[in-house]
């Protein structure tokens, strides 16, 4: 008779963390105001507001927003201000930037309210591969706020993991 095949992964202490478990609902739209201005670059103040005024700001209800400007314009400060506080009572989150600095703002949220307190002196490994856009910076962020508690933090999958942080 054969030897029983025996999965050591499935038996292992190890802790898997996916951080695509982890990705919150809803959509994320990137905000140009490149349109919003007199030539795609200049920014009237006059104009500008009456843009805001006149917007529809309801559609971004429930929805997570980069404000962003795809033309080299100089943006005053107060023009993102402006537009934060119209998109305040419907998006979810609000920042200036990209696509990925908005996802990253999310997780920095996600990963700053973990309770990492389960973790205290396992092994983890942090799943590497995900099919929602994690941005790097959130496996960054998870590392940092598992490593004064974790005995060993990896990253990738169980089958293939490459070591980084090991408690001595």
């Amino acid at each position: 008779m054969a030897d029983e095949i025996i999965n050591r992964v499935a038996n292992s202490k190890l802790i898997t963390i996916n951080l695509e478990d982890y990705y919150p609902k809803g959509n994320r739209v990137l905000f140009d105001i490149k349109d919003w201005l007199y030539e795609g670059f200049v920014l009237r103040e006059k104009d500008f507001r009456e843009q805001v005024a006149n917007f529809d700001w309801n559609q971004f209800q429930d929805q997570y927003v980069a404000l962003t400007c795809s033309s080299d314009a100089i943006i005053p400060g107060w023009a993102y201000m402006l537009l934060s506080i119209q998109l305040q009572p419907f998006a979810k989150k609000i920042v200036v930037g990209s696509l990925d600095n908005l996802e990253t703002s999310i997780y920095q949220d996600v990963i700053k309210q973990l309770d990492v307190s389960e973790f205290k002196g396992k092994p983890i490994i942090i799943k590497g591969c995900s099919n929602k856009p994690v941005p790097q910076n959130a496996y960054i962020m998870l590392a940092n706020k598992l490593q004064p508690v974790a005995k060993s933090i990896m990253y990738g999958e169980a089958c293939s993991s490459v070591p980084l942080y090991k408690n001595k």
